[in-house]
C-alpha cells in the first residue's frame, strides 16, 4: 500500500516585503523618480554637512549670517578665497548657498507640516460630521481662496513685519485650505464605505473610526500633494525674500541673495554678462531644489496611487 505524499508547503512573502518590492519596482520604472531622489539626497547631504563645507568663522554668533570681507558695494569674481565670488557688500556667495540649503529645508518642512495639521483637522471635522460645522469651515476656506495667494502672503507679512518666521506663518495661513479641501473630499468618499459602517455598528467611537478606518484610507492624496508642495513653498518664500519681505540683509537665504544682485546683472563694463555669478549660483540652487521635490512628488504619486494593482 503506497503512502500518500504530503503536499508541498509553499512559503508566502510577508506583506511588508511585498510592499517594499512594489515600491522599489515602481521607482525603477521611473528614471525621473530616481533623479528626484538623488537630488533631494544631495541637498540633504549639503544641509547636514554645512558646518564642514562652509565652516562658521570664529566669533560668528549666528551661523546663518553670511560672513563679509569688506564694505565695497561692487561684487568680486570667484577666487580661491571665495569659491563662488561675493555679492553686494562682500557677502560670500558660497557660504550663503550652503547654509541657505538649511533655510530652504526649514521653510519647506515647517510650512508643509503646518498646512497638513490644520488641513487635516479642518477637513476631517468638516467631512466627517457635516452639517453646520462643515458649512462654517468650508466658508472660511472660500474666503481665503477668494484672494490671490501671493498678494495675501505679502499682506500678512507686511502686517507681522518682514522676517523668515513671518513668511512661514503667512504661507501656512494661506496654504492650509487646499489641504482641507482635498482631505474633506476623500473623507466624504471613504465614510460611506461598508467597513466604516461596520465599525460604527459594533460601537467604535468617532475617534477610532476616524483614525483607524477613515484617515488611513484617505490621507494618501495629501501626502503626495505635500511632497509636490515643498518646492512651490520654497519658491514662494524666495520671491517674498526677493521683494524685501524676508529676513534681514546678510541672512543665508537664496531669494535674498538674488535680490542683492538686482543692480549688477548687466552692470559690468568688462563682462557683457555682468556680474553673472551673483545671481547664477543662487538661482541654480533654487531651480535644482524645486526640481528635485517635483520629481520626488511624482515618485510618491506612482508609489501611493491606490488605483495601481499590486500583484
Amino acid at each position: 500500500m503506497k503512502m500518500k505524499s504530503r503536499p508541498e508547503i509553499t512559503k508566502t512573502e510577508s506583506p511588508t516585503i511585498k510592499e517594499l518590492k512594489f515600491i522599489i519596482s515602481r521607482i525603477k520604472k521611473s528614471p525621473l523618480s530616481i533623479i528626484g531622489v538623488a537630488i533631494i539626497a544631495f541637498f540633504t547631504a549639503i544641509a547636514l554637512l554645512a558646518p564642514i563645507l562652509a565652516p562658521v568663522p570664529e566669533g560668528h554668533m549666528d551661523p546663518y549670517r553670511i560672513p563679509k570681507t569688506g564694505w565695497s558695494s561692487e561684487p568680486q569674481a570667484p577666487s580661491p578665497e571665495h569659491l563662488l565670488g561675493t555679492a553686494q557688500w562682500q557677502f560670500d556667495i558660497f557660504y550663503g548657498c550652503i547654509w541657505g540649503t538649511r533655510t530652504a529645508f526649514r521653510v519647506g518642512i515647517i510650512v508643509v507640516l503646518g498646512n497638513l495639521l490644520i488641513g487635516l483637522a479642518m477637513g476631517t471635522f468638516g467631512g466627517y460630521y457635516g452639517g453646520l460645522i462643515d458649512e462654517l469651515l468650508m466658508r472660511v476656506t472660500d474666503i481665503i481662496w477668494a484672494f490671490p495667494s501671493l498678494l495675501l502672503c505679502m499682506a500678512f507679512v507686511s502686517v507681522m513685519g518682514p522676517s523668515l518666521d513671518s513668511i512661514m506663518l503667512a504661507l501656512i495661513l494661506v496654504g492650509w485650505p487646499t489641504y482641507a479641501r482635498v482631505i474633506r473630499s476623500e473623507i466624504l468618499r471613504v465614510k460611506l464605505e461598508d467597513y466604516v459602517e461596520a465599525a460604527k455598528a459594533v460601537g467604535c467611537s468617532d475617534f477610532r473610526v476616524i483614525t483607524r478606518h477613515i484617515l488611513i484610507n484617505s490621507i494618501y492624496p495629501i501626502v503626495i500633494m505635500a511632497s509636490l508642495d515643498i518646492g512651490a513653498i520654497v519658491l514662494t518664500a524666495a520671491v517674498l525674500s526677493f521683494l524685501g519681505l524676508g529676513p534681514p540683509i546678510g541672512y543665508a537665504d537664496w531669494g535674498q541673495m538674488i535680490s542683492l544682485s538686482r543692480g549688477f546683472i548687466f552692470k559690468n563694463a568688462q563682462d557683457p554678462l555682468g556680474y553673472w555669478f551673483t545671481w547664477t549660483y543662487p538661482g541654480i540652487f533654487i531651480f535644482t531644489f524645486v526640481l528635485g521635490w517635483n520629481l520626488l512628488g511624482d515618485a510618491f504619486r506612482d508609489i501611493l496611487d491606490p488605483t495601481l494593482r499590486r500583484r
